[in-house]
């Protein structure tokens, strides 16, 4: 069952991130990640922070082990297409196209990005045949 996108902040963003990169990990591990220390304050953050991302249904907790493990449950790519839609639909009218308009011509794409966005196109064509 496809679910809804929301947003996610910075912050919420950063502990998305963690999990991406490093996998499951408890609270601690994040904090420790996250800030280089570990106090009272910041662990309650990012334990925070996750219950959010659980609210969400961005991450899942594994309450069978002590600690408890997260888990990211929303792909990078996920997040990444909500988030461009997002900024398409309140800038751009809801046109992707003018926002990739934009984007190449500002910040210009190096020719390995050139290639590969012609074997994503090519290949959008092919499927579509």
């Amino acid at each position: 069952m496809a679910r809804t996108a929301q947003d996610v902040t910075d912050a919420e963003l950063s502990v998305l991130q963690m999990l991406w990169d490093h996998g499951t990990s408890s609270v601690r591990e994040l904090t420790e990640r996250l800030y280089k220390e570990v106090s009272l304050s910041l662990t309650a953050t990012v334990q925070k922070l996750l219950e959010r991302l659980e609210g969400k249904k961005y991450v899942k907790r594994d309450r069978k082990t002590w600690p408890h493990q997260f888990s990211a449950i929303v792909r990078r790519d996920e997040l990444i297409a909500h988030q461009l839609q997002t900024t398409a639909d309140k800038l751009c009218e809801g046109e992707l196209n003018t926002l990739l308009t934009c984007l190449v011509k500002t910040k210009g794409l190096s020719a390995e990005d050139r290639e590969s966005l012609r074997t994503l196109l090519d290949d959008l064509d092919s499927n579509a045949k």
